[in-house]
């Protein structure tokens, strides 16, 4: 019965998942982010008291 020799099968089944690991890990890799975070005035601004009438 040939499926239960590993040799063949599980020598092809390993290497496909490196070559596709490798390749995903690549385009991966060279993935830029199109919303880059820009820079902003990081300034904040002292909160106003608020104005109870009631008390």
């Amino acid at each position: 019965m040939p499926q239960l020799m590993p040799g063949p099968w599980l020598a092809i089944f390993l290497m496909s998942w490196i070559v596709f690991l490798l390749v995903l890990t690549y385009k991966i890799s060279n993935f830029n982010n199109l919303n880059e975070p820009t820079s902003q005035n990081i300034k904040k601004n002292k909160p106003e008291s608020w104005n109870w009438p009631w008390l």
